[in-house]
């Protein structure tokens, strides 16, 4: 691989690690992310956890999902989210500790 396919790859890498990190880039999707680290919740539980609309909470959720960050299945009526990659929630000790350390 050339000096410059591999420049370009990387790019490539970086551009696809931003699209994550600007779908997590919104406190309600945070809040999600954070509430799914603990297990499967319903859309109806997640939108009283973020306190907005039901409308608001599906399009967060569809950015989410559209990442491969979440995924939902069907029970009756019900939407039941999970985490897809629960790795992510390595995030938020990350952030946590840059937060720390930026005081």
């Amino acid at each position: 691989m050339t000096m410059k396919a591999a420049v370009e790859s990387s790019r490539r890498v970086f551009r696809a690690q931003a699209r994550v990190m600007k779908a997590l880039a919104n406190e309600s999707r945070l809040m999600i992310v954070d509430r799914l680290s603990q297990g499967e919740c319903s859309a109806g539980e997640l939108t009283r956890l973020v306190g907005s609309d039901q409308t608001t909470v599906s399009k967060h959720l569809a950015v989410l999902r559209a990442h491969g960050i979440v995924e939902d299945r069907r029970e009756g009526s019900v939407v039941i989210y999970r985490l897809l990659t629960p790795c992510i929630t390595n995030f938020f000790s990350c952030a946590t500790q840059v937060l720390k350390e930026a005081r």
